[in-house]
């Protein structure tokens, strides 16, 4: 254990900056457009890596390794095909509306098109869905917690330990990231978000080289070891035949088609009417900005996400080579064992510090949206905005940062039950998959209030976001939900394609419903108004 102090020196600076640099901006944070969007002064660089570090999670940093490790191929980075079409999408379609009409929460547009209940109704979804999404890929930052306790112990932890490791965990780093997110607001978010960012691309670096440097014969034999489809996964069937292609198109996970379909609604739902990554966005000094950070995020993500799974197939390689007796089964852990017992120390320590900043920087994005858009969409309505001073408002902003920290905390806690007891779980399905179930259903509502100005309504877009949600229930199957209805041979939608189902369901049922005629003019006339930050 002797030189294990450089590696907590290394993690102790890192906690220090990070804490330095969101303190540092409580003073600029004291108005709601100070605290929620950074006064609209961000530059396009710092949004860049903004957004980066907002999607980058610990689930990535160790779920696509995991891709790597247990497929021995990059198909997993298909889906960089769709999130690049997707924000190229998104930078023309939905980033200007959001900066016409000024708004903090999205979800505010909605209730301009349409009214407060599609409003409230959307914002609830958001609210919920985040709040499951994060406390699922929260608990995975811990897991490296779990092998050094193993380590230490010298024998294996029993799914007790496991679980009480993963709770102290999780409630230290929600808690630690809520309060410089709390105080700070998303001036704090943003600039620690450029700092691990930092730390993530130092540490993916530095682990290829060591990796390349450690495998005997290096690249050569690292590439022997990749397996077909290296990249594009066309999905053909065995057998022949239309019927076989397509159930094989939407019940695989990683296919060429779901990364150009598929992926491109996941990445217009992550990244067009997502309050956790938009806001982000919206803190840029005017639209193009905005835009141009929010593309170039999608080229720069291409590599990041390669060098992950590169991570996954050296890994591979590595121990084909030199087997390793300890060596976990399942294969989200062996990237964690990888850094504790073959990594120099104070290297470790950097890794370790690179697996944090993708968990505080995710975690601290989502918290500063979840308490934003419930103080906009639901406090601030009901208690009366005008009738309060700024201070009062950002008190309010504060609190419901908190709030949700808690509540993300207790699903947090399940989360690292359920997987303490199944270990067998992959961790992308997982944290991708809860976003599909409703995340669709918002697409679609915020698409027919983008590309129409007379269709939807508050009743039919309820009636449509319900009927999207059912959609992809039944087809997900979770439950065993067809088996019970009878269904002798269950088909199971993969879960890139939950977002496209709950999309177009929605969409094809809120066209039904015309646009009240008063709500139409008050919406042209807001869209006319030439609100600031239009330039």
């Amino acid at each position: 254990m002797g030189e294990y102090w450089i590696d907590g020196l290394v993690l102790l600076a890192y906690f220090a900056v990070i804490f330095a640099i969101g303190f540092s901006q409580r003073s600029k944070s004291g108005s709601v457009e100070g605290f929620a969007l950074g006064d609209r002064q961000t530059p396009w660089w710092a949004v860049l890596a903004s957004i980066l570090a907002a999607e980058i999670s610990a689930a990535t940093f160790l779920g696509a390794p995991e891709s790597g490790y247990v497929k021995n191929n990059w198909t997993y980075a298909q889906f960089a095909i769709g999130t690049l079409l997707a924000r190229i999408i998104v930078s023309y379609l939905f980033i200007p509306v959001f900066y016409r009409h000024g708004v903090v929460s999205l979800y505010e547009f909605l209730g301009t098109r349409f009214g407060p209940v599609t409003r409230v109704v959307a914002s609830a979804t958001f609210l919920v869905t985040r709040v499951l999404a994060m406390g699922t890929r929260l608990y995975v930052s811990a897991i490296i917690l779990v092998l050094a306790y193993g380590l230490w112990k010298g024998e294996s932890v029993s799914n007790e330990e496991k679980f009480w490791i993963f709770a102290v965990a999780l409630v230290f780093i929600t808690a630690a990231t809520a309060v410089y997110t709390a105080v700070g607001g998303i001036r704090a978010v943003i600039w620690t978000d450029f700092i691990q960012v930092g730390v993530l691309v130092a540490a993916l670096g530095f682990t290829i080289w060591f990796l390349l440097r450690e495998i005997p014969g290096g690249w050569e034999t690292a590439m022997k070891q990749v397996k077909e489809p290296a990249f594009f996964n066309f999905a053909k069937p065995q057998e022949e035949g239309f019927g076989p292609w397509i159930r094989n198109v939407l019940t695989q996970d990683y296919t060429i088609w779901a990364a150009i379909i598929g992926s491109t609604f996941v990445t217009m739902a992550t990244h067009g009417i997502d309050q956790d990554t938009v806001q982000r966005m919206l803190t840029a000094k005017n639209r193009r900005q905005s835009a141009f950070a929010t593309i170039l995020s999608g080229v720069v993500d291409f590599p990041v996400v390669g060098a992950f799974i590169l991570i996954g197939v050296l890994l591979s390689a590595y121990y084909t080579a030199l087997p390793d007796a300890t060596l976990p089964v399942t294969g989200r852990e062996v990237f964690p064992h990888f850094i504790l017992t073959r990594m120099p120390h104070g290297m470790c320590g950097l890794v370790i510090a690179g697996l944090l900043a993708t968990a505080m920087g995710s975690l601290s994005t989502a918290l500063n949206a979840l308490g934003t858009s419930f103080a906009r969409d639901f406090v601030f309505p009901r208690v009366g905005e005008h009738n309060m001073d700024d201070a009062r408002r950002v008190r309010i902003l504060r609190w419901s940062t908190v709030l949700f920290a808690v509540f993300i905390i207790i699903v947090g806690l399940g989360t690292a039950w359920y997987m303490a007891h199944q270990p067998g779980a992959q961790i992308i399905p997982l944290v991708l998959g809860i976003l599909g179930f409703t995340f669709g259903s918002l697409l679609g509502v915020f698409l027919v209030a983008v590309l129409t100005k007379t269709r939807g309504n508050d009743l039919g877009n309820v009636i449509a976001m319900s009927c999207g949600f059912l959609a992809v229930v039944v087809l997900s199957n979770p439950f065993g939900i067809q088996q019970i209805a009878g269904i002798s041979e269950p088909f199971v939608l993969a879960f890139p394609w939950r977002v496209t189902l709950g999309t177009l369901v929605t969409v094809a049922i809120a066209l039904c419903f015309a646009t009240p005629a008063a709500t139409v003019t008050e919406s042209r006339l807001n869209e006319e108004s030439g609100l600031p930050g239009d330039a």
